[in-house]
């Protein structure tokens, strides 16, 4: 099965405010723009996927979704996470698109192999896979076939709500701890945290981080 990606961007003007106390405005949409290329990297060297279908209404980010030769859905983009994912998920499925993978674009840490791990997950349709967030509140992956097999609502707190709602629809979740997709940057002990750990190494955003002394500010 060869699912498709919805990858969720926000306009950057206003990104990241959770990091304000460290970034200035500036640096929190370098740091989006930066997080976001290496998710599209990742997502780029998968071997198993139909296609990368971003839904943006940022011209930066339009602009770095067609050189990955992504697709750009600006319907829904508008509507926060959990509309733009749903949307997404329901343009696709009425193309016959049979399984979707969706993923944000903070988390930089993602690799090629993570991206596999989730695909080769999926057996019999009616299925749900979720790799959640490193403190186990977000839901960081999600692979859902078909695209509308589960209700999705995106949030801080959505992990277990969407254990939940997989159960209300007849499905066992599988959950797959993956550290490059669970390290999501939101706050900035989050930065010390993916600096930290092994997936972050050869990443732009590290590269970034130490190269604007970001990192110093931390200790």
């Amino acid at each position: 099965m060869t699912p498709w990606v919805i990858l969720p961007v926000k306009e950057m003007a206003g990104a990241k405010q959770r990091l304000s106390p460290l970034l200035s405005p500036a640096e929190r949409i370098a740091l989006m723009q930066v997080m976001l290329r290496d998710v599209l990297m990742a997502l780029s060297a998968a071997q198993d996927l139909a296609g990368i279908a971003m839904v943006t209404l940022d011209p930066w980010a339009q602009a770095l979704a067609q050189q990955h030769d992504a697709r750009i859905i600006a319907e829904g983009a508008g509507e926060g996470h959990t509309g733009a994912v749903t949307t997404a998920a329901s343009v696709l499925q009425a193309e016959g698109v049979a399984a979707i993978l969706t993923l944000p674009g903070d988390v930089p840490a993602v690799k090629m192999p993570e991206v596999g791990a989730l695909i080769a997950a999926v057996t019999i349709p009616p299925a749900f896979i979720i790799a959640p967030a490193h403190d186990e509140q977000g839901s960081n992956a999600i692979l859902l076939s078909p695209p509308n097999a589960v209700k999705l609502r995106f949030g801080e707190d959505s992990y277990f709500p969407h254990l939940a709602s997989a159960h209300a629809a007849g499905i066992t979740p599988q959950i797959l701890r993956l550290p490059g997709i669970a390290m999501d940057i939101d706050h900035p002990a989050d930065i010390a945290r993916f600096a930290g750990i092994p997936e972050a190494r050869g990443t732009q955003t590290l590269v970034w981080l130490q190269q604007n002394g970001i990192l110093e500010r931390l200790a």
